[in-house]
This record gives C-alpha cells, sequence and structure tokens, in this order.
C-alpha cells in the first residue's frame, strides 16, 4: 500500500525530468517529506488547456488533492479512504474506472515509506490481543536516485453547494495505484533488515518507468484491456529500502532528516 511518501523536487526539476509544458507558479508546493493523505500533491498530466483554443492534451504539472472523490459521490468525505486504488481490480471497481479509462497520471515522489511490525507486536497480534502494534518505517526509493513515478488516476467533483465561481467549486483528487511487492532482491538492502519489498509489506505502488511515462498519459488511450498492460511490474531490482527515524509516523513531523538513514532499526523487527 501506500500511505505516506516524500516529495521534495521543485517544479523546475519536474519540468524538465517529465518534459512538462505547463504549470502555474500559484500552484508550487514546498518540499514535503512526509506526504499523507488529504494534502495538495504534484501531479503529472496531459490534458487539454482550459479555456485553450488548442484541444490537444498538454503535459501539464497541477497540484490535487490526495484521496479520489469520485464525481458521483454526493459528498467528498471519503475521498480519505481512496488513496490507494489495486492494479488487479482498479478497471472494474465503480470508484476508479472511468478514471483509469481517461484520468491517468504520475504522482511524483522520491519514495515511499513503510512500516514493519515489530516481532513482539506481531505475536500479541497473532495471539488476538488488541495492542496497537510500535512499528519501524522503511523508506524505499529508486537505488540510482531517480524520480519514483508513482501510476495514478485524478477525478474531478463538483460541490453543488457552491456557486459556479466558488474558488471551492471543483474539486480535483487523485489516488495511488498498488501492486503485489517485489519479492525479488533489493538492489539495496540494508544491513539487518528485509532483503525484498514484500518482506517490508505484500503491497507496494505502482512505479512507472520512463519508457511508459507517455502511454499511461496519453488520454486517446482508452480500451481497458490495453491500459491493463501498463500495469505490469516494473523490472525486478530497481529499489533500495533502509530503516529511518520512527518520527515519521507522526503526520506533523516534516523535513528533510526523516530521509536519513539509520545504522538500524530504532525498533525491534522480524527480521
Amino acid at each position: 500500500m501506500c500511505g505516506r511518501y516524500s516529495s521534495s523536487r521543485r517544479p523546475e526539476d519536474l519540468a524538465g525530468i517529465f518534459e512538462i509544458e505547463k504549470w502555474e507558479p500559484e500552484e508550487t508546493l514546498e518540499p514535503d517529506y512526509n506526504v499523507a493523505p488529504t494534502k495538495e500533491v504534484y501531479a503529472v498530466l496531459d490534458r487539454p488547456v482550459k479555456d485553450a483554443d488548442d484541444p490537444r492534451p498538454v503535459r501539464q504539472l497541477r497540484t490535487l488533492k490526495w484521496g479520489l472523490v469520485p464525481s458521483w459521490s454526493k459528498t467528498p468525505e471519503g475521498g480519505a479512504r481512496m488513496i490507494n486504488a489495486r492494479a488487479e481490480t482498479v478497471h472494474e471497481k465503480p470508484s476508479y474506472r472511468r478514471a483509469f479509462t481517461s484520468r491517468r497520471c504520475i504522482l511524483p515522489a522520491d519514495g515511499y515509506y513503510e512500516w514493519v511490525t515489530g516481532t513482539q507486536e506481531r505475536e500479541l497480534e497473532v495471539e488476538g490481543k488488541k495492542k496497537r502494534p510500535r512499528k519501524q518505517p522503511y523508506f524505499v526509493t529508486p537505488a540510482d536516485g531517480s524520480v519514483f513515478a508513482m501510476a495514478g488516476l485524478y477525478e474531478f467533483w463538483r460541490d453543488k453547494t457552491l456557486p459556479d465561481d466558488h474558488p471551492q467549486a471543483w474539486w480535483v483528487t487523485c489516488s495511488v495505484i498498488t501492486t503485489e511487492a517485489e519479492t525479488s532482491p533489493l538492489a539495496v538492502s540494508p544491513a539487518d533488515g528485509p532483503r525484498a519489498l514484500a518482506e517490508i509489506h505484500p503491497r507496494m505502488p505502482l512505479m512507472l518507468t520512463p519508457d511508459r511515462w507517455d502511454a499511461w498519459l496519453d488520454p486517446s488511450r482508452t480500451d481497458p484491456d490495453d491500459l491493463r498492460e501498463l500495469l505490469a511490474p516494473p523490472p525486478a531490482g530497481l529499489m533500495r529500502a533502509y530503516p529511518v527515524t520512527t518520527a515519521v509516523s507522526n503526520v506533523r513531523n516534516n523535513g528533510p532528516e526523516l530521509l536519513k538513514e539509520l545504522e538500524g532499526p530504532e525498533e525491534g523487527t522480524l527480521f
């Protein structure tokens, strides 16, 4: 799954990476090392520019709210729960299938955080004792330092309680597509820790390699069977994972220190 990630690249850097043609300076976000659901996030998408004479799609950098609200939803209250869409079922789920065929995006990140439950706490869970487990966070990122391009969907929702000219009349929200975590060895493993992403968590965000970016963003591709081929996992051995401070578990903490690699876990884990 993906419930927290880091996004520190500036718009001008993302513009170069993704060949972005248009972005609005007033939508610039500060670097965020602890992106959580319902926050504003960067998204790369191909779409005609509003009110432009040319109907052709343009590669844009937009700010969206993380937590998808379907266009048919009566209220936006469920958005915080719809931060992830499963690659295996995204083409058929009512909340995602329309966006899957026509509103796809890339959510650029440095990497994502995932938590491993401590050994003693896992034993309590197995015994059915209701004690909240302590967990060790790991940061997962491309081993070569490149951008972590997460496959995403976006959707428009109209708040009918507001007039058309109200700035909050339209919501633009997004969701991260997830897939089964890799079981193959990590490109770089911690000295005392997981050897594969599946040992951290059974799910992971679907990372798109650069050769799939144009096809994924192309709004003219609408056939579900054709699009599902783009949901194949990336090649194995591209990622590294390392333990980071448990301070990241608190959404109020934010800063580059959250990405600092620790020599070993702060909390006991299964490894």
